[in-house]
This record gives structure tokens, C-alpha cells and sequence, in this order.
């Protein structure tokens, strides 16, 4: 893919490194010169200085081929600007804002671009821990559903994914079995020791955690 950041704070430098890394095309854009550092000496794709709502300077980074562009700056006006010229101007398919400001994110949804907001992640995942240590709703953008863990054991063990499995409820979706991840069949058989990781329904969480004995950790 070819994917243009803007931004080369903490997240921006990461996400070029991790792209990079993965073999796609990454341009990366901030106003700050010194700030290319943090991409180190392996980084293999392109710098450019200036602003992410430039069109000239866009059009220099190889917007018109672009398969999708990052706003990761630290202010939450500049990825709006930046995000809607490359999604209405541009029409980049795959367009993505970072706000801080949650109150800013339904603003970002109603432009019609995907939102990601670190003040609301990062909350949502302490109130987790707070809450349930196996529960973690933030990995799914809907209040409605989430992610829990159930450790095999007990009459678990010697089940299959099928008689698991609550139709509506929950659905287990992967096994944590040693030394790697597994993506079960209805008919895979569940072994002492390991962890389910499945999508549950939030209404149906207390129920769940019944069935299965998952008191408080």
C-alpha cells in the first residue's frame, strides 16, 4: 500500500516504522525537520517538511496514488483540515483523524471520516481493568459488544467450540493455545489450560460470566 502520514510525533514515527517495516510505500509529512529522527536509520520511505493540508507539497508526497492517509498530529484542528483535503479533494479511499478532544470525535464521524481517539481508548481500557480484567470492550467500536477471555478448565475441557458457543450471546472466535494462536472449527476440541478469547454481547455478560465461573479477578 501507499500510505501517507502526517504527523511524526510518538504514534506518526511507530506507524511509519511499522509500515515500513512491512514492506509498503510510506511518506511521512510534519513541520518539524528534527522530528524525522525518531524514524531512525532503517526507515526506507519518504520525508517531507511543511503542513498536511499543503496541496502542493501533497501532491509532491504522491497523494493522487495514495491508498490511505494518516492525521496523527498533536492538534486536532490540523488533522481535521489535513484529513478532509485528502478525502474530499484527493479522495484518498481510506482516510484516518486522531483527536484528543472526545467531545470533537462525532464531528470527525459526521465528515465521514474514521476516528480514532486516544483520550476515549485509553479510558475505556482502565475502566476495563477497573471493572473486569477479562472483559475488554474497547476493542470494538459499539457499546454493544466486546471482548472476553475464558480460561479452559474444569467441565470446559473436553468441549467443543459448538456446545461453547451461545448463538446471539457469544462466540468464540480464538483459542490462546501454546506456542501460538488458534482459529477453532466448531468441532475443535478444547484442552485443559487454554484461553478462549471471544466476542460477547455487554447485556449478556453477567450471564456468561455465571455459566462459565468467572468470578472476579
Amino acid at each position: 500500500m501507499y500510505v501517507i502520514i502526517i504527523g511524526c510525533g510518538r504514534v506518526g514515527s511507530e506507524l511509519a516504522k511499522l509500515l515500513s517495516g512491512e514492506g509498503h510505500n510510506v511518506v511521512v509529512i510534519d513541520k518539524n525537520r528534527a522530528a524525522f529522527e525518531r524514524l531512525g536509520g532503517s526507515f526506507n520511505g519518504l520525508t517531507l517538511t511543511g503542513n498536511g493540508f499543503d496541496l502542493e507539497l501533497l501532491k509532491r508526497a504522491g497523494i493522487e496514488q495514495a491508498d490511505a492517509f494518516c492525521a496523527v498530529t498533536n492538534g486536532d484542528n490540523s488533522n481535521l483540515i489535513s484529513a478532509q483535503v485528502a478525502k474530499k479533494i484527493f479522495k484518498v479511499p481510506k482516510v484516518i483523524a486522531r483527536v484528543y478532544d472526545p467531545q470533537r470525535a462525532h464531528i470527525y464521524s459526521a465528515l465521514g471520516l474514521d476516528v480514532l481517539s486516544g483520550t476515549i481508548l485509553f479510558a475505556a481500557m482502565i475502566r476495563d481493568k477497573i471493572i473486569e480484567t477479562r472483559f475488554s470492550g474497547y476493542l470494538i467500536e459499539t457499546k454493544e459488544l466486546g471482548v472476553i477471555e475464558i480460561e479452559v478448565k474444569g467441565v470446559l475441557a473436553g468441549k467443543t467450540i459448538a456446545q461453547v458457543n451461545m448463538p446471539g450471546e457469544l462466540l468464540v472466535t480464538a483459542i490462546i493455545r501454546m506456542p501460538g494462536v488458534v482459529i477453532p472449527e466448531p468441532q475443535t476440541v478444547l484442552r485443559e489450560k487454554e484461553t478462549l478469547m471471544a466476542v460477547v454481547k455487554v447485556a449478556s455478560l453477567g450471564k456468561i460470566k455465571e455459566k462459565f465461573g468467572l468470578g472476579e479477578r
